[in-house]
């Protein structure tokens, strides 16, 4: 690929802090991926009724949709600071946050989101855009936040599933290039139904339970492994929560990837049980990976 061409980074800003974060982050993603930056704000107030203008007597730059612009323009000269090697284009689109940003998606590369947002809710642990985008979009959502950090591994969720395959390859291709091993982290209680109508024993044999689990992993690594031959790669199976385990290594990762749904009785679920746990626990930058259903979407 030529350099800085091709699908964009697309970053939402709000005026947050934590939005100014997920630009910063999103420029160099967008540096290390040679992809143009593409900051957007959704502007939902037309929707209202509200006057978008100044009021009268009120200085030029007033008013809500002159603010929109600052947001932008304030993005923009921030990503333009972290990596000045970056094209970068802003826009204020009219529309409610979570649909404009799944129209993005469709022609994004990636998609970089703060963890909260401003408004009434910006307390929660995770903000309602985030787990939207996390559900919906078209394309991996890296939601910024914890601490960011150069060293340490790229983990990836592994449970054998068409959304997990996704999960580590993209999760292999980002070791690559940065330069980091990869942890790749299978946790089990009990058997998992593969299909519909699976009948499972209601007894099992733990030792044999473990080795079948251990090939399941092996197996879903290997192909990729192939491919990346510069990427170390280190295993940890453990019975126990797979949400809890992937939290607990996220505390000295530099990112976590994880599939948006698993294979588990809950698996058609939009966003999983586990990457919904990890979105509000993890304690690194996280991305979130779905199986590519692009037609899916209205």
């Amino acid at each position: 690929m030529s350099s800085n061409t091709g699908a964009p980074v697309v970053v939402g800003v709000d005026g947050s802090a934590d939005a100014l974060d997920a630009v910063r982050v999103a420029a160099r993603e967008a540096a290390a991926r040679r992809r143009p930056l593409r900051v957007v704000h959704a502007f939902i107030w037309p929707l209202t009724a509200t006057p978008l203008g100044a009021a009268e007597g009120a200085p030029a730059g007033a008013g809500l949709r002159h603010q929109a612009e600052r947001y932008v323009a304030e993005a923009v000269a921030e990503a333009g600071r972290a990596a000045p090697e970056v094209p970068v284009t802003g826009a204020v689109v009219d529309g409610a946050a979570t649909p404009v940003l799944l129209d993005e998606s469709r022609e994004a590369a990636l998609m970089v989101l703060g963890h909260r947002g401003l408004g009434g809710f910006a307390g929660l642990l995770i903000g309602s855009v985030t787990v939207q985008l996390s559900a919906h979009a078209l394309c991996p959502v890296l939601v910024v936040r914890g601490e960011s950090r150069a060293d340490g591994p790229v983990v990836v969720g592994v449970d054998g599933s068409e959304c997990s395959a996704e999960a580590v390859e993209f999760a292999f291709a980002e070791a690559s290039r940065r330069g980091a091993p990869l942890l790749a982290v299978h946790a089990w209680l009990f058997p998992s139904p593969v299909g519909p109508g699976d009948v499972l024993p209601l007894v099992y044999d733990l030792d044999a339970l473990a080795a079948d689990e251990e090939r399941s992993l092996a197996e879903s690594l290997a192909n990729f492994a192939e491919r990346y031959p510069d990427v170390p790669v280190r295993h940890r199976l453990m019975r126990g929560s797979p949400a809890r385990v992937l939290v607990e290594e996220s505390k000295t990762a530099q990112l976590v990837v994880v599939g948006a749904r698993g294979r588990g009785p809950l698996a058609g679920l939009l966003l999983g049980s586990v990457s919904h746990a990890v979105l509000h626990h993890a304690h690194s930058p996280l991305v979130i990976v779905r199986h590519p259903e692009r037609d899916d979407v209205s």
